[in-house]
Parts: structure tokens; C-alpha cells; sequence
């Protein structure tokens, strides 16, 4: 997709398509449009065709033209940031769902900031332009690329061009990044193993100068110590992975933020095996770890003059003779001991060894992603992710670039009382601190491997894939995390 910024006289760029985001009061270029159709849009408003409300949508189709419409998006009432985008959403699918080839946004209205306008417009027709790719080995069906080629967003101040052009580019590299992390999740857990995405960590870095990928295998896991991570993968016959990516933008000197990535290529639940109902979405459980190669393909696209450190534990999650037992006790890469009580608490096991791993790396902040509880999803639906951190400003910053990004979270206490749930009679720990509070337990988990350095949890099982007849993943938290990735760099 070819995103540029334009700040030509409107009705003077070649399109078949023009969006335009207004209320049910024309004003400024609506209006314009208005009369050079001979008040063909107000006359809709005035017969109750359009009422102008924040994601409304409808198509004019201009008189005497061959294919050329006008996409009509209400905004009224669009006065906060998640109302903007869910304007600015809604016009990128009715846009796609037309047969348009070369589309104009009409940046005016909708709000005074360009740049994150323009961002969230060529983010919104990304991610809109996603469908998902069958791999030859389940299919040989390929999906119909987009007709939609080009998208020219138009401001009406030469001002403000350069600050739009920098929002495209930082726009479509988020909606590809989150395009990236769909594609992943949405694989089969037969294809998508962990060897898989290894594979797709390594292809990702070539050619790229900036880019490294190094994958340790079980055997070197095992040198490090790393027997909290490989219990998991102990009944499984598909070896363990620990991917590292790094991603080098700016001097070495600068610390990098490094983002840990749960991958769970698929969840059974162990010997603690899961009902049989809805398993087959245990295949998401990865989406933690696609999320971190989401983000490095943004940042890849976008060159931000960061430094970042992916690391991705990437194992299955299978019940077989050697598989670990609830009751088993394992030492971690930290020395810490841990009785599983629950071999279905599995990624927390996986997790704990890549914090350790992850202060190697002398880490500004560390952030790790996982779909770790359904108990978030009872506390806080499937709307926001949970945010634990050990650090204020490291939370202030996640929450504040939730907000812009509009891919929010929402923080929950990590408090002792909740950390004293893990007693264990047999080990330092339990893998989990019973039925009460499992998102926060899960985390103080965590925490006890994250004492060295700042540290946030995103805990993502709420909103990394959507299911039902809608099934498939959604690409966050890649939004948020670039979100406060660019604000490191300014």
C-alpha cells in the first residue's frame, strides 16, 4: 500500500474515492463538497440518510462519474481519542469494502494533530487490508489482493505536511507490525511450531544491518540452567526455542528496552489437560511472542533510533510420558525453586527464565507479553490488557501510550499480600496463589524474577485474538508497544 500526503486543491487529486469524516453540520470542505454536488450531501442528511454519528458510514456515488464515490463517516460526538479512531476505523473498512483503487482521506475535523491522524488513518487501512495467508501445506487457495492501492492523505495546511508524511510511515509500519503478529497467531499450531518461528526471527534479519537473531537451543538451555522453561516443553516431541532478535538503531551505549514474548505454540494444558471445548484456540497462546516480532518488523519499516531486544520463549505445551507433573518441583535459571501445582500455569514457567536471561542485556526497561490468565479476561473483559509493573513511571508511560495509540490497559495492584499466595511447603514458590486474583499472582510471580531492573507485565489474554465467527488475532499489543518505543526515541 502507497501512503502519501498532499495539500492540493482537494477536488484536483485524481481518485475514485474520496472519505470524508463530518458531522451532520457541513462545514469547510464537507460544505465545499456539498455544493459542487449540488447539495447532494446535505439533502441525504436532511432526509435522516446520514446523522453524522461517530462511525456511521455511508456511500454517495457521484452522478455522471464512472466508479467514483464519496465514503461519508460520521464524527459527531468523536471528542476523545478512542472515538477519533473508531471514526477513523470505520472509514478505512467501508473504504475496503468498496472496489476503490486510489483513495483521498480529507485530514480536516476530525482533529488538529496531523501527524497522529495521518498515523492512525495508513494504520487503520493496514490492518483493514489484512487476510489471512494459508501456508501450502493446508491450502493452495490464495487470498485476492486488495484493489485498493493508494491512499493520499490531504490536509489543507502546507504546514502541517511533513508532520503527516512522518505519520504515514510511522502509521503503515504499525499496521503492518500488527499485520505480521495476526498472521502468526492465525497459523495452525502444525505449522506454527517453534521451530517455526524461529524460522521466521531468523528470515526476518536478513539483510537487514541493523537486525540480529540468535536462536538457543534446548541443549543450551540446559547449560544455562533454564529448568523452569524446559519443563513445559518436556512432554512435548517439538524442541524449545529461545529466540533473541535485537534490533540496533541507535549507539550501542543506549540501553535497549527488551520486550519477552510468551509463545505457547499450543497449550493443552499439560497433565492439567484444558477441557476439550474452545481448545483449538489455544493456538493464540504464541501471540505474545508474534507481537514481538510485530513490532520488530515495525521497527524494521519505520527505523526508529532505538535499541530493542526481543527474546521469545517458544515452546509447546503437551501431556506425554515425560511430560511434568503437578507436584514436580524445578529449579529455575535464577536458583529459585518452584513446585507446579498446575501444569496448566505454564507460561509464568516459560517466562521466569527469559527475565532471567533478560538482564544480560543491561536492559533499560524490560516489558513482557503474554496471554497468561483468564482471569484477566473476568476482571477486565476482552476490551483492555492488564498492566503490572514494579515501576510508577514505567506504568505512567504504558498507560499514557495506551491511551494515544488507542490499544489500552489498564493497571492492577502487585501488592505483598498477593505475593505471600505462593508459599510453597516444598520450594521457594508455588507456580500459582489459588482461585483469588490470578492475574495479580500470576505477576507477582514474575516480579520475583524481575528484581534488577523496571519491569511491566502486559497480560493480553483479553485481547490478542477475538473469537467466534470473527475468530482470529488482532495484532495488539503491537500498537501500544511501538507507541512507547517511539516516545524513547524522542
Amino acid at each position: 500500500m502507497d501512503f502519501t500526503a498532499s495539500s492540493a486543491t482537494l477536488l484536483n487529486i485524481k481518485a475514485d474515492s474520496l472519505i470524508l469524516a463530518t458531522g451532520s453540520q457541513l462545514e469547510n470542505s464537507a460544505a465545499d463538497l456539498d455544493k459542487s454536488l449540488d447539495g447532494a450531501i446535505s439533502s441525504l442528511v436532511k432526509a435522516g440518510d446520514f446523522s453524522g454519528q461517530a462511525g456511521e458510514s455511508l456511500v454517495i456515488h457521484i452522478p455522471g462519474s464512472t466508479g467514483k464515490r464519496i465514503i461519508l463517516i460520521g464524527s459527531e460526538g468523536a471528542n476523545t481519542v478512542q472515538r477519533q479512531i473508531k471514526v477513523i476505523e470505520a472509514g478505512a473498512a467501508a473504504l475496503l469494502k468498496t472496489a476503490s483503487s486510489k483513495a483521498v482521506w480529507v485530514g480536516e475535523g476530525l482533529t488538529e494533530d496531523a501527524e497522529w491522524e495521518a498515523s492512525m488513518v495508513a494504520r487503520s487501512v493496514q490492518a483493514a487490508s489484512y487476510k489471512y495467508q494459508a501456508v501450502p501445506e493446508t491450502s493452495a487457495k490464495k487470498p485476492k489482493p486488495a484493489k485498493l492501492k493508494s491512499v493520499v492523505y490531504w490536509t489543507p495546511k502546507k504546514s502541517a505536511l511533513t508532520a503527516a508524511k512522518n505519520g504515514l510511515i510511522y502509521g503503515a509500519s504499525v499496521g503492518n507490525g500488527m499485520n505480521v503478529a495476526r498472521q502468526l497467531g492465525n497459523l495452525p499450531a502444525n505449522i506454527c511450531t517453534p521451530s517455526y518461528l524461529a524460522s521466521q526471527a531468523k528470515a526476518l534479519a536478513k539483510g537487514q544491518a541493523k537486525v540480529t537473531t540468535s536462536v538457543l537451543s534446548e541443549a543450551e538451555m540446559k547449560k544455562l540452567k533454564m529448568g523452569s522453561l524446559l519443563s513445559v516443553s518436556a512432554g512435548s516431541d517439538q524442541p524449545a526455542k529461545l529466540i533473541v532478535i535485537k534490533y540496533q538503531g541507535t549507539k550501542a551505549s543506549v540501553k535497549p528496552t527488551v520486550l519477552v514474548g510468551k509463545a505457547v505454540t499450543f497449550d493443552t494444558g499439560g497433565i492439567s489437560l484444558k477441557p476439550g471445548g474452545g481448545m483449538d484456540e489455544m493456538k493464540y497462546d504464541m501471540c505474545g511472542g508474534a507481537s514481538v516480532i510485530g513490532v520488530m518488523n515495525a521497527l524494521i519499516e519505520n527505523q526508529l533510533p532505538v535499541n530493542v531486544v526481543g527474546i521469545i520463549p517458544a515452546t509447546e505445551n503437551m501431556p506425554n510420558g515425560h511430560a511434568t507433573k503437578p507436584g514436580d518441583v524445578v529449579t529455575s535459571m535464577s536458583g529459585q525453586t518452584i513446585e507446579i501445582l498446575n501444569t496448566d500455569a505454564e507460561g509464568r514457567l516459560i517466562l521466569c527464565d527469559a527475565l532471567t536471561y533478560a538482564a544480560r542485556f543491561k536492559p533499560d526497561t524490560v516489558i513482557d507479553i503474554a496471554t497468561l490468565t483468564g482471569a484477566v479476561i473476568g476482571a477486565l473483559g476482552k476490551v483492555t490488557a492488564g498492566l503490572l509493573s514494579n515501576d510508577d513511571e514505567l506504568a505512567d508511560a504504558l498507560l499514557a501510550s495506551g491511551t494515544k495509540s488507542g490499544d489500552r490497559v489498564w493497571r492492577m495492584p502487585l501488592w505483598e499480600e498477593y505475593d505471600e499466595l505462593l508459599k510453597s511447603n516444598f520450594a521457594d514458590m508455588a507456580n500459582i496463589g489459588g482461585p483469588q486474583a490470578g492475574t495479580i499472582t500470576a505477576a507477582c510471580f514474575l516480579a520475583r524474577f524481575a528484581k534488577t531492573y523496571k519491569w511491566a507485565h502486559l497480560d493480553v489474554a483479553g485481547t490478542a485474538w477475538v473469537s467466534g465467527a470473527q475468530k482470529g488475532a488482532t495484532g495488539r499489543p503491537v500498537p501500544i508497544l511501538m507507541e512507547y518505543i517511539r516516545s524513547k526515541a524522542n
